[in-house]
């Protein structure tokens, strides 16, 4: 018997919702996620569900009385972010927007060669959505973030 089953990420994010139903259409519209599973609890809603966004797998929870998580406060100020790469972080913004998200901090150019934004879901879940732009070496990042540093500025 494998520990880790056929076709798993070996890390798989738990986002619990107040509405996961609302978190699963998010995720489909704003990140092309594709939903493979949906499992509805005692009231017909939603309680679990399991997509895939580009091949990596993220559970949508609902808050459970068993589940001592609780959805985020709908202020960004979760502790925990989701990283996600796609192909235009531009349009994925826009397109986020669109379906409620905030932009906390707007898309720029990163030292080490991405181009990211933090957006909170209207779930309340922090994403930093991001495209790589630019291929950067170990030593780049190393004197691009000694520059920044010597300028006292912050990334």
């Amino acid at each position: 018997m494998k520990g880790v089953p056929d076709n798993s990420s070996v890390v798989i994010p738990r986002l619990v919702c107040r509405d996961p139903a609302n978190e699963i259409d998010f995720c489909v519209s704003a990140f092309d996620a594709i939903e493979l599973n949906r499992r509805p609890g005692p009231d017909g809603g939603v309680v679990h569900a399991l997509l895939t966004i580009a091949g990596e797998m993220i559970m949508i929870e609902a808050e459970w009385p068993t589940l001592p998580s609780k959805a985020p406060a709908p202020d960004g100020s979760s502790p925990v972010m989701i990283f996600v790469y796609v192909p235009d972080v531009d349009q994925a913004l826009e397109k986020a927007v669109e379906l409620g998200a905030k932009i906390l901090i707007p898309a720029q150019n990163q030292f080490w060669g991405d181009r990211s934004a933090l957006i909170m879901d209207p779930s309340g879940h922090v994403w930093t959505v991001a495209t790589r732009i630019e291929e950067t070496s170990a030593q780049e990042r190393t004197d691009r973030w000694s520059n920044i540093l010597r300028q006292g500025s912050k990334p």
